[in-house]
């Protein structure tokens, strides 16, 4: 597992940076109209651009996390990652999985 992003909080929205050996950008993770139950918590923006979902989730152990989808055309494969609050109340890192 590898830390691929820093956010921090401001109510329902997390701002930070994505960065990968080929990505290096600022992101917002913003609220999303609930249509269905499976629809996303949150969508993934770069500026205008959509690039991203995210789904509530909580862990065995009872913490709660975001379950990270990143697509774009230039990337081989999705980035699936985890948004987790850190030991610092208000900081949350991305971290990518396979």
């Amino acid at each position: 597992m590898a830390i691929i992003g820093t956010f921090t909080a401001n109510g329902d929205t997390f701002t930070g940076t994505v960065k990968t050996l080929t990505l290096n950008v600022k992101a917002t993770f913003r609220p999303a109209e609930k249509e269905t139950d499976k629809a996303p918590d949150f969508r993934v923006h770069s500026n205008t651009v959509e690039f991203g979902a995210a789904w509530k989730k909580t862990s065995r152990e009872g913490r709660n996390y975001l379950s990270v989808k990143l697509d774009d055309p230039s990337f081989p494969a999705p980035i699936y990652a985890s948004l987790v609050e850190t030991d610092t109340a208000g900081e949350y890192s991305l971290i990518w999985s396979r």
